[in-house]
C-alpha cells in the first residue's frame, strides 16, 4: 500500500533558484502547484536568486535546516539543487538524506521505496543504481556549468581581440538593494544573507557608493556667469 492509499500526508519543501536578479522565478512557480496537485502538503516554499555553484546560498541552507524526517525535497531540476563540484554536491544530499529526507527532481530515479522493501544482494543492489544515477545527474550539472563558463570565458577572449569587450557591467539592481538594505541599518552580514551575495561584495558596493557620495558632496560648484 503507497503513502496516498494508507492516507498517509506526505510533506514536500520546494526549491526555486535562478542565477540572477534579472532572471524571473515565475516560470518554475508552477512547480509548488504540481506538488499539490500531486498530493503533497506543501510546507515551505525556498526561493533564491543565487548561482548553484555556490555552496553558500541563504535560501538552500535554510531549507536543508528546516527539514523533517519523511520530508521530500522538490525542485526543477538537479541543477537548481546544485552546480557544485561532485564532492560537494554529494555531501549536500548526503546532508539531506541524513535529516531523513528524499529528492523529488525529474530525471532522479527514486529507489527508496524499492531499497526499503528489499534485503540482501538486492538492497546492496538497488542502492548501488541509486547512488550512480545521482552521481551521473550531479556530474551532468557540473559539466553544464562548466561548459558555460568556458563559453563565456571564450566569447570574452574574441571580444578583446576585435577591441569590442567592454568588461561586464555591473548589475546595478543588485548594487541598489545591497546600498538599501545597509542604509535600513542591516549589518553587514545580513546584507549579504538577504541579497544573496557574499560578504565581500557587500563591502565592495557600499565601499563605492561611499566615495561616490564623497565625491558628489566635495565637487567645487562651478559659478554661472552673471548678467554683463
Amino acid at each position: 500500500m503507497n503513502e496516498q492509499q494508507s492516507g498517509m500526508i506526505r510533506a514536500a519543501r520546494v526549491y526555486l533558484r535562478v542565477s540572477t536578479d534579472e532572471q524571473d522565478l515565475a516560470r518554475q512557480e508552477a512547480i509548488v502547484a504540481g506538488a499539490r496537485a500531486a498530493g503533497f502538503y506543501v510546507a515551505a516554499v525556498y526561493r533564491e536568486k543565487a548561482s548553484g555553484a555556490r555552496p553558500d546560498r541563504p535560501e538552500l541552507l535554510r531549507m536543508v535546516d528546516d527539514l523533517q524526517p519523511g520530508e521530500v525535497v522538490i525542485a526543477e531540476k538537479i541543477d537548481r539543487i546544485s552546480r557544485l563540484p561532485l564532492p560537494e554536491a554529494e555531501l549536500l544530499v548526503a546532508t539531506i538524506r541524513g535529516k531523513g529526507a528524499r529528492l523529488a527532481v525529474p530525471g532522479i530515479v527514486d529507489l527508496s521505496d524499492l531499497v526499503a522493501d528489499s534485503s540482501g544482494v538486492s538492497r546492496i543492489v538497488l542502492e548501488a543504481v541509486q547512488d550512480m544515477l545521482l552521481r551521473v545527474a550531479l556530474q551532468t550539472a557540473r559539466d553544464d556549468y562548466e561548459t558555460r563558463r568556458e563559453r563565456q570565458r571564450e566569447g570574452i577572449e574574441i571580444a578583446k581581440r576585435a577591441g569590442r569587450y567592454t568588461g561586464r557591467k555591473p548589475d546595478l539592481a543588485h548594487h541598489r538593494r545591497i546600498i538599501a538594505l545597509r542604509e535600513a541599518g542591516m549589518s553587514i552580514a545580513r546584507t549579504a544573507e538577504l541579497a544573496g551575495c557574499s560578504i565581500a561584495q557587500v563591502k565592495r558596493v557600499t565601499a563605492l557608493h561611499r566615495m561616490k557620495e564623497v565625491v558628489s558632496t566635495t565637487e567645487p560648484s562651478i559659478a554661472l556667469p552673471g548678467p554683463a
